[in-house]
């Protein structure tokens, strides 16, 4: 989960959907378990924010019941209006039955205060609510709320049918309302000798960023004996890949280390999707989020030739090989995919024409930069 943009606002990750389901399932069940065996309750979802809780909760109620819906609208952008307008009304006759009002949040209690007074004349049975969240530190009215899967504070939230003006209530988790990011933060690839470091150096100074290179951190907690860095060693000396957790854990300490920075290159990390999924979380935890992927594009044979050369001078036995070289672009041509396809997704891939001088790639990775 990583920050979303509803027209003007963010939003961070603030429920996941498993546990939306846990806490859906464990309020249908304790609202079965309250029922008579043969009771056969009426549930009356309020429109429009319930409607996929609504269709949750009584797949998990696991019993017979029937289902209506009243709509009020009582909302208007990120905060309640004293105005609440009847919309769509119960057309059932509920004389004697059971009806058990499904609401997706309850704060001030205008909107249930309503609830009731549409119910008020109906001849009920029994009236209950079940709402799946709940806003204690602002609910004003002396009005019972029979199940509650989930008090939060009051701070505004969408998805999992909640909106901001119309937007957001398709996604299948809640998001919290945070500031705008402040941070410009860049994942930068590009395979073997594409210039990627000679391009990072260039950027975080004319971007005042804070570069990290994957490389470089692993060397300096294996040198300086960190605890991450005698963990990372233990499982390369045994000629083990080092696990995500523990890479993932370094580069959050360096964010962590640099926290007033005005943002990040990544560079030579994520290299996987699973790596990139937990950089976004970690990132939107601090109300942040990767602005974009920028990759160096250059044609292998190219590359090929530019490390050779590069090897008569380096002494680096990786760049006088070309097969070993052709197997360096296979490995990033296959990670560079499945995360190209990520940030695609997402809108945030760019790809750089990497061919050229120095000045003119780093004019064109600029002209991105500035559109972020």
């Amino acid at each position: 989960m990583s920050i979303i943009k509803l027209h003007d606002l963010y939003f961070k990750p603030f429920i996941n959907k498993d546990q939306i389901s846990t806490i859906t399932k464990h309020l249908a069940q304790r609202v079965k378990a309250d029922l008579p065996k043969d009771e056969v309750p009426i549930f009356v979802g309020i429109l429009n924010g319930c409607f996929l809780f609504a269709a949750d909760f009584i797949r998990e109620f696991k019993g017979n019941c029937e289902v209506s819906f009243v709509k009020l609208a009582s909302y208007q952008g990120t905060s309640s209006t004293e105005k609440i307008k009847h919309l769509v009304g119960i057309n059932e006759d509920l004389t004697g039955r059971t009806v058990i009002i499904l609401e997706d949040i309850i704060d001030t209690g205008r909107t249930l205060q309503e609830i009731y007074n549409i119910f008020r004349d109906k001849n009920v049975k029994q009236l209950k609510v079940a709402t799946l969240f709940f806003k204690p530190d602002v609910f004003r009215k002396e009005l019972p709320i029979d199940y509650i899967g989930k008090s939060i504070e009051d701070k505004f939230i969408v998805g999992y049918g909640l909106d901001y003006d119309g937007l957001g209530r398709n996604y299948p988790a809640i998001y919290q309302l945070t500031p705008t990011p402040k941070m410009k933060n860049i994942v930068l690839f590009g395979p073997p000798g594409a210039g990627k470091g000679t391009q990072a150096t260039f950027l975080k100074e004319m971007y005042n960023l804070v570069h990290i290179s994957t490389g470089d951190v692993f060397r300096f907690n294996i040198k300086n004996q960190t605890e991450l860095g005698l963990l990372a060693k233990k499982y390369m000396d045994e000629g083990n890949l080092v696990p995500d957790e523990v890479t993932i854990n370094m580069l959050k300490a360096e964010v962590d280390k640099n926290a007033d920075a005005n943002g990040f290159i990544f560079d030579g990390f994520p290299r996987t999707e699973s790596q990139a999924k937990a950089l976004d979380e970690f990132l939107a935890e601090k109300g942040e989020q990767i602005n974009g992927m920028v990759a160096l594009e250059v044609p292998e044979d190219l590359l090929v030739s530019r490390l050779l050369e590069r090897g008569k001078t380096s002494g680096r036995p990786d760049d006088m090989d070309e097969i070993k070289i052709r197997n360096r672009f296979n490995e990033y041509n296959t990670k560079t995919a499945i995360l190209q396809d990520y940030f695609e997704t997402q809108e945030k891939y760019y790809g750089i024409n990497g061919v050229g001088s120095i000045a003119d790639i780093t004019q064109r990775i600029a002209r991105v930069f500035d559109t972020l």
